[in-house]
């Protein structure tokens, strides 16, 4: 029986093949600066945290709201954007402190029973939001 869409390769060779790319990789990541790593792992926290609080762009916006998985990306969210603060600069600090504020806000609006003041997702690294 033959497959020919399969090739046998040693241990060997693919342990060496995924080593080279492993080495590729680290040397692609070497070249980007912290404040882009930073930047761009808060955009994602934001961007899922917007859509689990249904703001998503589409029309099953309603559908994808998850308040309880969005509390947890805000507070990450806060906890990495008030950490890195100090060594990103006021101008990527500040963006980023808007975007939390707004999904902070729209969390509050989203939830039935609101959180006490100073009680919701990511209010402990940022204070309270209203």
């Amino acid at each position: 029986m033959s497959n020919d869409s399969f090739t046998y390769r040693p241990e060997e060779q693919r342990a060496a093949e995924g080593a080279e790319s492993a080495g590729s990789a680290a040397r692609d990541i070497a070249d980007v600066a912290a404040v882009e790593v930073i930047t761009t792992a808060a955009v994602h926290l934001m961007s899922a945290a917007a859509v689990k609080c249904g703001l998503a762009d589409d029309a099953d916006a309603e559908g994808h709201l998850d308040l309880d998985e969005a509390r947890k990306l805000i507070t990450a969210l806060a906890a990495l954007v008030t950490a890195s603060a100090p060594d990103i600069g006021n101008q990527h600090a500040r963006s980023l402190r808007d975007g939390l504020r707004s999904l902070q806000l729209a969390f509050r609006e989203a939830s039935v029973v609101p959180d006490a003041l100073g009680e919701g997702p990511g209010e402990k690294f940022t204070g309270p939001v209203s």
